[in-house]
């Protein structure tokens, strides 16, 4: 899909892309290859060329974060496929106030096949949340972009987060989907563990001040919970990626 997006052209709208696959130019190399595309007078392809030819050369680098620079926010979900094997599905649980006057409690970070849990006094710190994030090329959440990284910059503002964002929430939304992780997990059949079925992000702030009052117990639960809602990223992005290509994308693209 990525090498189907001609969005960051200025001037190109989703109408004009749509235009462009309409008449056969499905490709960043069917573009460049072309002498002339409709639509497009020939000095403007000439500039549109120039932006084209850096996509083809930051793409075969690996380089999303020019990706990150180049798309919207809204569009960053096309980045998936490409880089899905260098994602990160990120998960925070927190104290349940505001930045300012709460706290972190855990940090789940998926990627790789692996499952990395961060708790706070014992192995979550700026650095070593900075160390983890630097492995990987593409950030995926579920309202991440309103509350997760936004409650980790105010917390770590040290922290640097410039890879792109696939940001499931509104990924969902655009496709009709209403309601939270979890319903939205039940409505594709994405299933959870037993232990964890009916648990919110309150209860999550519950069983952290439970661990903290010497609840051993608590600690164990809360780390399973957000397991749960960090791993089922995984599969939620690759549903819901091939539904916004099928809806999005030019026909017989993935």
């Amino acid at each position: 899909m990525l090498e189907s997006t001609f969005i960051f052209l200025s001037g190109v709208g989703e109408f004009t892309e749509r235009r462009l696959w309409e008449h056969g130019v499905l490709t960043w190399d069917a573009f460049l290859s072309a002498g002339d595309v409709p639509g497009i007078s020939r000095p403007r392809k000439s500039l549109y060329d120039r932006d084209v030819a850096e996509a083809r050369e930051r793409f075969d680098a690996r380089d999303a974060r020019h990706f990150a620079r180049c798309l919207k926010p809204r569009d960053q979900w096309r980045l998936f496929e490409a880089f899905g094997n260098r994602a990160v599905f990120l998960d925070i649980e927190t104290t349940g106030t505001a930045p300012h006057e709460g706290e972190v409690t855990v940090v789940g970070l998926y990627g790789g096949g692996r499952m990395t849990t961060l708790i706070r006094n014992e192995s979550l710190t700026g650095q070593r949340l900075m160390d983890e994030l630097e492995q990987y090329d593409l950030i995926v959440t579920f309202f991440g972009s309103g509350f997760d990284l936004p409650f980790l910059k105010a917390k770590y503002p040290r922290l640097q987060l410039d890879q792109p964002h696939l940001d499931l929430c509104f990924a969902a939304r655009r496709l009709g989907y209403t309601g939270g992780l979890k319903h939205i997990e039940a409505e594709i059949g994405i299933e959870r563990h037993a232990s964890v079925q009916g648990m919110d992000g309150w209860e999550a702030v519950r069983l952290w001040h439970q661990w903290q009052a010497g609840d051993e117990q608590a600690l164990a639960k809360l780390v399973t919970y957000n397991a749960a809602d960090t791993k089922n990223l995984a599969p939620l992005a690759e549903h819901l990626y091939g539904e916004m290509v099928a809806r999005y994308g030019p026909s017989g693209t993935r």
